[in-house]
């Protein structure tokens, strides 16, 4: 160990409580959600960077201005996201978009205009751009704006070349329609982003907890802020929610992540109704009557399962019994209809009808996947205790479920269970770095 690393494990437990502090004041971040290994591994690299050997140093560089605390901040937030990383929810709003624009009174001048928050390295306001206009929506009546708090991230976001990581899964076809292939060497293979896609989206930089952020922005009609609000603890979501609200427009929606869909179950919030794509506004006190529209392509529905009527029981001699075949196994393709239609349950705050799918199809196979969406129902009716037995029965089944892994470390680290909360997150970080290895060697096979 060296003399630098040595110092921080000494000191680290007395300086990362006003460390972490900060980081809450100034961006939200919640040290229970993330684990303080990844604040701890940030501060040795700056602590290099400086020439600082002692911690106590290093505290006061921070104390001193906001400068040393945003070095901080890039090193703390790492980008994890890709092009279509959620194809349901982009899909969605391309759609909706095209509709808003139909039904103006002024179709051909009508706009709208959509907020990526946090934008991350592009990758989630690029993919809507690309959507919109395989859509059909032309490019002068939308507009993206990309808001983030790094500037390394907006800096590669204005870059707009990506490697391989920036393109999962097997639907790749929108990467041959607007990325030019670029050149491959060193184990690297970058594309370039065409400028037609690039030019309707501008970037800029932006901390969502600053009290006049984007005070004076005209309301947006549709915002995306996914997989971002479950790193701030209760109170600092329900302030992030109420930015949000804040600056959507009276008739907008607002996209979150799956885990994040309990914060915007609201008496004056409804689902937009469209499965998987986690996406709210605001009810309206009067219905509109809406004109039917084709629906957009790569938009599938999913089938609803009926369950069949049960069979009577047969009475069959003890010898039968241990001589009966065995019943087949429920198809991975049922299981997972039964479980995307929990989701799209949970997604339109139908909870009782998403737990008794959840339900159903425990009944037929423990699935981790299920207990987990349990468990999210469960924090999102506040029932702790529920949730946390959830949560253990979905990590049991599958000891890497990421997000059952963070989702019991916060509920341990609001009881006051720091040191389990501890091990929960470096599991979960753990879990990640697998499945990034996991994932890189499978792409450097293809």
């Amino acid at each position: 160990m060296s003399a630098n690393a040595s110092l921080i494990s000494h000191d680290y437990h007395a300086a990362v409580g006003p460390i972490a502090a900060m980081l809450k004041q100034h961006m939200g971040l919640d040290i229970a959600a993330v684990g303080s290994a990844l604040i701890e591994r940030g501060v040795r690299e700056r602590m290099k960077v400086l020439g600082e050997a002692d911690m106590t140093g290093y505290l006061h560089v921070l104390q001193s201005g906001v400068g040393e605390l945003q070095e901080l901040i890039e090193l703390v937030v790492v980008p994890e996201t890709w092009f279509f990383r959620d194809r349901e929810a982009i899909l969605a709003v391309a759609r909706l978009a095209r509709e808003k624009i139909i039904r103006a009174p002024d179709a051909s001048n009508a706009t709208v205009r959509i907020l990526s928050l946090p934008c991350s390295t592009g990758e989630e306001p690029y993919s809507i751009a690309m959507a919109l206009l395989e859509a059909g929506v032309p490019p002068a009546q939308f507009r993206i704006d990309g808001v983030d708090i790094c500037h390394r991230s907006l800096a590669a976001a204005q870059r707009a070349v990506y490697g391989r990581n920036s393109f999962r899964g097997k639907q790749l076809e929108y990467r041959e329609r607007h990325f030019t292939d670029g050149h491959e060497g060193a184990g690297q293979h970058d594309w370039a982003l065409d400028e037609d896609v690039r030019q309707q989206v501008a970037f800029r930089f932006g901390n969502m907890l600053s009290p006049d952020f984007m005070r004076n922005e005209a309301p947006y009609d549709f915002i995306f802020c996914r997989n971002v609000l479950i790193y701030f603890d209760r109170d600092v979501q329900q302030q992030a929610v109420q930015v949000l609200e804040r600056l959507l427009d009276r008739d907008g929606c607002i996209f979150v992540g799956p885990a994040e869909a309990g914060l915007l179950l609201k008496p004056h919030i409804e689902s937009i109704g469209i499965p998987l794509s986690f996406g709210f506004r605001r009810k309206k006190v009067v219905d509109r009557v809406d004109l039917p529209l084709p629906p957009l392509k790569m938009v599938a529905a999913i089938p609803r399962i009926v369950a069949p009527e049960p069979a009577p029981p047969l009475r069959v001699r003890p010898a039968q019994v241990r001589q009966r075949i065995p019943e087949a196994a429920p198809s991975a393709v049922v299981q997972d209809d039964l479980l995307a239609q929990a989701r799209a349950c949970a997604d339109r705050g139908e909870l009782a009808q998403a737990e008794a799918l959840c339900e159903q199809l425990n009944a037929v196979g423990p699935n981790a996947d299920a207990y987990h969406l349990q468990g999210l129902i469960s924090d999102a009716r506040q029932d702790a205790s529920a949730a946390q037995q959830l949560y253990r029965k979905a990590i049991y089944l599958q000891p890497d479920h990421r997000e059952a892994l963070l989702h019991l470390a916060a509920l341990l680290a609001a009881q006051g269970d720091d040191a389990g909360a501890q091990r929960l997150q470096e599991r979960a970080e753990r879990a990640q770095q697998a499945q990034l290895k996991q994932a890189n060697e499978e792409r450097s096979h293809v």
